[in-house]
């Protein structure tokens, strides 16, 4: 369980040295989506959800407040300072209760900040994996990158825009869905030569 790791962790000793930032951290979950899968399964197996969160609310509750936010845990996709593990924790807790929505088919709100958190992780994400300012990605109302090499948008309206919402946004991140699907429903605009996004999703496995 995701909330679970956090206190485990605090409960090994730190790592030397941090290897995996919040900006870096999509990229490396690729590799490691198998096993995540597996691990979860393995862990819903185990007992009743309800009991499950109940016991990790209340080591979450424990230690996670006396520990400081640079404190490094050493977690599987590498050692992590724990503000940036918590929001890792976040964006995987927005992610998820998409799917929850998608195989129930009930209208599960979204704590707006968890949203906003999650949304602008995963643009600045796509900076990183795609450095420029030749196409600017806006995702209103929480986030405006530029990213994409090529020549630099300076001044008016850009000539290479994408826009989309939050969800259709961590839908095209996570893989959940791929650009030519958003395309053809008409949940991203892209415009200009330059705004095809194809090349550089999902950043997450």
């Amino acid at each position: 369980m995701a909330v679970e790791q956090v206190p485990a962790a605090l409960a090994q000793p730190a790592p030397a040295a941090q290897e995996v930032t919040l900006a870096t951290w999509p990229s490396v979950t690729r590799a490691l989506a198998a096993k995540v899968d597996e691990n979860a399964r393995d862990t819903a197996a185990g007992g009743e959800p309800a009991a499950l969160l109940d016991h990790a609310a209340a080591r979450y509750a424990e230690a996670v407040p006396m520990a400081p936010d640079d404190r490094l845990l050493a977690v599987r996709i590498g050692a992590m300072r724990l503000a940036d593990f918590l929001v890792v924790r976040c964006v995987e807790l927005v992610v998820h209760t998409d799917d929850l929505a998608a195989a129930t088919g009930l209208d599960i709100p979204f704590d707006r900040q968890a949203l906003a958190t999650a949304t602008r992780v995963l643009a600045d994400a796509l900076a990183v994996k795609a450095p420029g300012g030749s196409v600017e990605v806006r995702v209103p109302p929480f986030a405006v990158v530029q990213c994409v090499e090529g020549p630099r948008h300076t001044r008016g309206t850009p000539p290479n825009v994408v826009e989309t919402d939050p969800l259709t946004w961590l839908r095209l991140a996570t893989g959940r869905t791929d650009w030519p699907a958003a395309l053809d429903a008409a949940a991203v605009s892209a415009s200009g030569e330059r705004a095809d996004l194809a090349p550089y999703l999902p950043l997450m496995g």
